[in-house]
C-alpha cells in the first residue's frame, strides 16, 4: 500500500505570450512572441507547485506534446524525489536525448516541484537553497540607434537597474554609450553571435578601453575552442551559454576555459535540478554567473550562489503573473513568498492554447 503524499493530479498548459514589439538578435527573423508551456502539480496532502518552460520562436507545441506522452508518468510519485523524477523522465524520453525539447518539457515539472517542495517549507525557493544573498545585481538589455539606447538607459537606471546590456556590433557605437553613461555604470555588448574568430578578436580588443563588465556570445556558443582562445586573448570577460541546452554541453563549455561569465538557463537544460549541478560546475571553476531571461525564476537560483552572479531583468513575463519583481539600488530583490512566488494572471489563461489535465484514479 502506499503511503505519505503523492503526486495526484497534473495539469499542463501551453500559452502564448505576445511582445509589446518585435525583438530581433540580428540572426534569425524578429521574435513576436514566447511560447510558454506551464505544469501546475497537486498532491494528495493538498501541496501545490507551479513550473514553466518556454520557446523562442519554434517549439512550443514540442514542449507541450512531449509533456503531455510524460506526464502521466509523475502520477503516484512523492514529490519529495525531484532528481529521482527527473531521471525517470528522462528515461522515458531517452530516445530523444538529454538536451534539446526533452529536457525542456521536463523543466516545467521539474520547476513545479521545486516550488512545490519551497511552499511546502514555507520558505522562499533561494531560501530553501540556501541564500548568499537577499537581492542579485541586474540589468536592462537594449538595441537600435545608439541614442535611442541611451535615454532608454538613463530612464531605467533611474528607476533602480543596476546595468545596461547593448545589442550592437561596431566598438564605436558601445564607445558613444559608454561616453554617455559614464564610466560607473556596468556596460555589457552582446554580439549574439556573430562574429568569425577573427572578427571577435579584433573588435573585442577595440573594446577593451571601455571597460565592459562583459562580452556576450562573440563567436558560436558551440565554437568551444573558439571560445577558449579568445576569453585567453581578452582582459574583457566573455560570457556565453546561455543557448546550451544540457549539463553536459556547459560542462565542456567550462573545462575548456571557455568563458569567464557562464549563462546558463535553466527550462533550457531540463529545470533546477540540472541548473544546481551547472552551478556547483560553475563555483568550481570560480566562474560568474548570469542567466538570462526570466529572472522571476532566475533570481532565486543566482541568490544562492556562492560566487558573482547577475541577472537580466526582463519585463517581457510580467504579463503572465498575478507578482512583480522588485528593482531597487542595482539589483532585482529576492521575493520573500513562499515557492517561486508567482501564480498565474487571468490574461495567461487568456492566451492558452491548449491545456490537459492528468488525475490519480481513486
Amino acid at each position: 500500500m502506499r503511503t505519505g503524499d503523492r503526486i495526484d493530479r497534473v495539469r499542463l498548459s501551453l500559452a502564448f505570450l505576445p511582445l509589446p514589439s518585435p525583438v530581433s538578435d540580428a540572426k534569425v527573423p524578429p521574435l513576436t512572441e514566447v511560447a510558454f508551456l506551464f505544469a501546475e502539480l497537486g498532491t494528495t496532502d493538498g501541496h501545490a507547485g507551479l513550473g514553466f518552460s518556454y520557446a523562442k520562436r519554434a517549439g512550443g507545441p514540442a514542449l507541450y506534446a512531449h509533456a503531455k506522452e510524460i506526464a502521466p508518468l509523475l502520477l503516484g510519485e512523492d514529490p519529495s524525489d525531484i532528481g529521482r523524477v527527473w531521471e525517470k523522465l528522462a528515461a522515458a524520453g531517452a530516445s530523444a536525448g538529454r538536451g534539446g525539447l526533452a529536457t525542456q518539457a521536463i523543466a516545467a515539472v521539474d520547476v513545479g516541484l521545486w516550488d512545490l517542495k519551497a511552499k511546502r517549507a514555507n520558505l522562499p525557493l533561494a531560501k530553501l537553497l540556501g541564500t548568499h544573498r537577499d537581492a542579485v545585481s541586474c540589468y536592462h538589455t537594449f538595441g537600435g540607434p545608439p541614442a535611442e539606447i541611451v535615454e532608454s538607459a538613463l530612464e531605467s537606471l533611474a528607476q533602480g537597474v543596476g546595468g545596461i546590456k547593448v545589442e550592437l556590433g561596431q566598438p564605436e557605437a558601445v564607445a558613444y554609450v559608454r561616453e554617455r553613461l559614464g564610466q560607473a555604470v556596468p556596460l555589457m555588448a552582446d554580439a549574439n553571435q556573430q562574429w568569425d574568430r577573427g572578427t571577435a578578436l579584433r573588435v573585442g580588443r577595440a573594446l577593451e578601453p571601455l571597460g565592459l563588465t562583459w562580452l556576450e556570445e562573440p563567436l558560436d556558443a558551440h565554437d568551444t575552442p573558439g571560445l577558449a582562445a579568445l576569453a585567453a586573448a581578452l582582459d574583457t570577460p566573455v560570457a556565453t551559454g546561455d543557448v546550451l541546452t544540457s549539463v553536459d554541453s556547459l560542462w565542456s563549455l567550462m573545462a575548456a576555459d571557455g568563458g569567464d561569465v557562464l549563462q546558463p538557463d535553466a527550462p533550457r537544460i531540463g529545470g533546477i535540478t540540472p541548473f544546481l549541478r551547472v552551478a556547483a560546475l560553475a563555483d568550481h571553476k570560480r566562474l560568474a554567473i548570469a542567466p538570462n531571461f526570466a529572472a522571476e525564476l532566475h533570481v532565486h537560483l543566482a541568490a544562492a550562489y556562492p560566487g558573482t552572479a547577475w541577472v537580466e531583468h526582463v519585463t517581457w513575463l510580467e504579463p503572465l503573473f498575478n507578482e512583480r519583481l522588485e528593482v531597487r539600488d542595482g539589483t532585482v530583490l529576492v521575493p520573500t513568498r513562499a515557492g517561486i512566488g508567482l501564480t498565474l494572471s487571468e490574461r495567461s489563461r487568456v492566451w492558452t492554447t491548449d491545456r490537459i489535465e492528468f488525475a490519480e484514479s481513486v
